[in-house]
């Protein structure tokens, strides 16, 4: 791959406007919300990158003037949103779930979500030049947004129509609307009006009454998206663990310990007396049982993605001061293109940093008697581990995306660290045992969402590269990103707590299917249980042994050259989801799988990631929206109360949108 940028050194363009940051914010908050939804309901997080380029094109097309740079840097803000979101949904809810807040307090999550992107953004910057320039790793969602960028030409002018972009350019942003809009109809029809069934389950008993299964599909078009986008290796291995976990896993459950699950179900014993409904409750305590399998295959996958990543994370810290080093004897020489926010001003920023970072962690510990000095320790932890999982976020981004980038393993090695050494400092008695856990995740959610920051950042930064951009200029949208999400992720939180209920029932809505929050659920499991309210091990166990065989699987196809990978933490997502989350990624995976063999090539690889984008964006938008209506109208949504051909005509709905994604028109 030629090295040299679209924009060259030497002229300069438009890219910081007035435009592209009033623009850059807007998209980062709309993006954060869609991707606090997806995330919240499967536990997976896609890039924005693509289609807020996309957007970015589109909406840019209607000014007299507009550049590529200013693109870029409004896909950078965008961007910025999304992988914040992530940051946060994998971590705060967890802070809901064990009671310590009331709600999303907004106060509070801006702190914790501004500091952490903005030490991302600042971690990151030494290692720009390590990663891109002088490693030059693929960062393949950044190498897809500036072929996405250079199909709207380097400048437009309506003075100049020789200069208007491509064909292909305004073909996109028209396909992503047209998606975005399948994906939220269809949202509105099941969720709004209760037209379309939102999913079809069933539970079946066998051989009298031993063997139990239970199955379900998932109705919708944005985890059709997301296994599109993530490809048919981590589909199939998000669907593997369903399988595992639900399949596999329940009816032997049933089989070896149905006694332990009849209690805990509030059966009664006489089995010929056991309705329908009583059969779903003792599949689903069964299933709550086994879920703890993935816990355990993310503590291990958590734990095995830092020792694989010890290496090549010094080597990428010695490179990247190493680089520093140079850039200081070629003073007065630097290029527009290689041109970051100097070192010094990066020092002041972490600098600077450290007094709000006290006062938040004083105030996680409350009337803790020794919360002066626990508090500095939390800071220096943060600024340490901050580093390390940023550096890591940011190196993993480089060799397999964002998409993929185990930020999830990131933030459960950090859980359980900090939460082994608040324990030795503090104890788990008294005060210390509630406030503990505390503490604990908001450092995990700092942590979190710096590792996901650095991660979106590199993929920028090497967009920008390609393209010509400004490294400074990218650096402080990233900022203007992270500000506009953090403001709007605690509000859109609070709609959908209110409207479906975040990893618990609603307590507006108790009728409605609350979305899973995985991740989030497993932070909290892991910080109150290792400060003394118990884990129950067992099914750990069994997880902690299900990720040593996929592990050995993993290092074979390694050693072979193989494509097809075991990474632990997608089979452990998998295993913790509900099985019918997979289905449809399964599918989005297979589509993808086929539309790669039928084109031999990547020429029309942009449309179906436009596509499938539109999809998950516009049924996320949907989804926030059909909550917003249900908070307003308690009671009142969906406005039918059932309808008889609902799962055939859901049915329908997904088939139509594989058929659309297919095609991909």
């Amino acid at each position: 791959m030629a090295d040299h940028p679209l924009v060259s050194p030497q002229r300069t363009l438009p890219e910081l406007t007035l435009k592209a940051l009033l623009l850059g914010a807007v998209l980062s908050a709309i993006l954060a919300a869609a991707n606090a939804y997806i995330g919240l309901l499967v536990g997976l997080t896609v890039s924005a990158s693509i289609p807020a380029a996309a957007c970015s094109m589109g909406i840019l097309r209607l000014f007299r003037r507009s550049t590529i740079l200013e693109n870029n840097m409004v896909q950078t803000a965008a961007s910025a949103g999304e992988s914040l979101a992530a940051g946060i949904i994998f971590t705060l809810p967890a802070l809901v779930m064990m009671k310590a807040w009331s709600g999303y307090e907004w106060g509070p999550m801006v702190c914790i979500a501004i500091l952490g992107g903005v030490l991302g953004v600042a971690f990151t910057i030494p290692l720009r030049r390590a990663l891109i320039v002088e490693a030059k790793l693929m960062f393949p969602e950044g190498v897809a947004t500036a072929q996405v960028l250079k199909t709207g030409g380097v400048e437009t002018d309506k003075d100049h129509p020789e200069l208007k972009p491509t064909a292909e350019a305004k073909a996109g942003f028209k396909q992503l609307l047209q998606a975005a809009g399948l994906g939220g109809a269809i949202k509105l029809l099941e969720a709004g009006f209760g037209l379309l069934a939102g999913g079809v389950a069933t539970t079946k008993s066998f051989f009298a009454g031993k063997w139990l299964f239970m199955g379900d599909i998932t109705l919708s078009p944005a985890l059709l998206g997301v296994g599109y986008i993530v490809g048919l290796n981590i589909a199939l291995l998000v669907f593997m663990g369903g399988a595992i976990g639900t399949l596999i896993a329940v009816p032997l459950n049933w089989l070896f310990n149905g006694d332990e699950v009849q209690q805990l179900a509030g059966v009664s014993a006489n089995m010929s007396d056991w309705s329908a409904q009583d059969w779903q409750a003792l599949a689903g305590q069964s299933w709550q049982q086994c879920r703890r399998i993935g816990v355990g295959a993310m503590m291990v996958g958590g734990l095995w993605s830092l020792i694989t990543l010890a290496k090549p994370l010094w080597q990428g810290v010695k490179a990247s001061l190493h680089a520093y080093r140079e850039s200081k004897t070629a003073a007065g020489k630097v290029l527009r293109t290689e041109f970051d926010i100097p070192i010094p001003y990066v020092g002041l920023m972490v600098l600077v940093s450290i007094i709000p970072l006290y006062i938040l962690f004083l105030s996680a510990l409350g009337d803790y008697s020794e919360r002066y000095w626990i508090a500095a320790v939390m800071t220096l932890l943060m600024l340490l581990f901050g580093f390390i999982f940023s550096s890591v976020a940011g190196y993993m981004a480089g060799l397999v995306g964002s998409s993929n980038n185990p930020i999830s393993g990131v933030t459960i090695a950090t859980v359980i660290v900090s939460a082994l050494i608040l324990l030795q400092l503090m104890g788990n008695e008294g005060l210390a045992g509630a406030l503990g856990p505390v503490a604990v995740m908001y450092l995990a959610g700092m942590i979190c969402s710096a590792a996901a920051i650095a991660g979106d950042n590199m993929q920028d930064l090497k967009c920008g590269h390609l393209v010509g951009a400004t490294p400074w200029r990218q650096q402080i949208f990233q900022v203007v990103g992270v500000a506009a999400a953090a403001a709007a992720i605690p509000w859109v939180l609070n709609i959908l707590d209110k409207g479906y209920g975040i990893g618990r029932v609603s307590p507006v809505n108790p009728s409605a299917t609350p979305l899973s929050a995985p991740q989030a659920g497993l932070m909290k499991d892991l910080s109150t249980g290792i400060f003394g309210a118990g884990i129950e091990w067992t099914y750990i166990y069994i997880g902690f042994a299900l990720a040593v065989v996929l592990i050995i699987l993993d290092e074979i196809q390694k050693k072979r050259g193989a494509n097809f990978r075991f990474p632990v933490l997608a089979v452990a997502v998998g295993v913790y989801l509900p099985l019918g989350l997979s289905v449809p990624i399964l599918f989005g995976g297979l589509l993808a799988h086929w539309q790669q063999r039928k084109q031999d090539g990547n020429d029309e690889e942009g449309k179906g990631l436009l596509l499938a984008s539109g999809l998950i964006t516009g049924e996320a938008l949907m989804g926030v929206i059909v909550a917003i209506l249900a908070v307003s109208l308690p009671g009142k949504v969906p406005f039918m109360e059932s309808f008889s051909l609902a799962p055939w005509l859901g049915v329908a709905g997904l088939l139509l949108c594989m058929g659309y994604l297919a095609k991909k028109r």
